[in-house]
């Protein structure tokens, strides 16, 4: 695939993303306004600004995604349902769901899978998108193709690289990598330290289907320039 091809079409595989504990309600307002302007698929924030983001968005094309037990994923499976319940009621059209990684290493992958289960069917039964969490950094091969069978056992939509709060952002190689242990019908969400439009280039072209960044204004202005 062409870099050229690419670049008219960035902003459309982007999600503007703000999940600083920091943030505040101005900033929110602020990132939905670009959103709109610069046509970015999706803003990606955390669930007590959703409710804020509807009012924002509703009438806009512009999708509202969520993070669930985020960043580390460990929550009980009761309290990430519930977190996904109420941030679909709040306005939320996609759900970035953490994997529950210490259950994952201690082999307790039907537990994880049962969780992931959960939490996709109530999404898909409420038409909304789950895009699951995983820390490709932390992965060895295998532990990577385990992870992306019990993505694929529970119908989610994408396999996100990782949540950027942990060990190093998205790599070409592991979106390859992810890419080529997933069927299509899974998509592919890169995020963790993306700041340049050659990285989201270079990552497209790996296969990744949607990307996930902070520095999504300079990225876009860049390639406009």
């Amino acid at each position: 695939m062409e870099k050229k091809r690419e670049e008219n079409d960035i902003a459309a595989k982007i999600d503007h993303t703000l999940l600083k504990p920091e943030t505040t309600s101005q900033q929110i307002t602020q990132l939905c306004e670009q959103a709109i302007e610069y046509q970015f698929v999706a803003v990606c924030i955390p669930p007590y600004f959703v409710r804020n983001a509807f009012a924002l968005l509703e009438d806009e094309k512009v999708k509202i995604a969520s993070v669930i037990g985020f960043p580390l994923g460990y929550s009980s499976s009761f309290i990430k349902v519930e977190e996904a319940k109420r941030a679909m009621e709040d306005g939320a059209h996609e759900l970035d769901v953490v994997m529950n990684l210490c259950a994952f290493f201690s082999g307790n992958e039907k537990e994880v899978l049962k969780e992931i289960q959960s939490i996709t069917q109530l999404a898909h039964l409420r038409n909304k998108i789950v895009k699951l969490i995983i820390e490709t950094s932390l992965f060895s091969e295998s532990d990577l193709k385990r992870a992306c069978s019990l993505a694929v056992k529970a119908e989610v939509d994408f396999v996100k690289n990782g949540s950027g709060f942990i060990g190093r952002g998205a790599t070409v190689e592991a979106i390859a990598q992810l890419r080529d242990l997933l069927p299509k019908k899974i998509k592919i969400k890169a995020s963790g330290g993306i700041k340049t439009k050659n990285e989201v280039l270079d990552l497209i072209v790996a296969g990744a289907d949607r990307i996930g960044t902070s520095a999504a204004i300079q990225i876009i202005e860049k390639v406009e320039a």
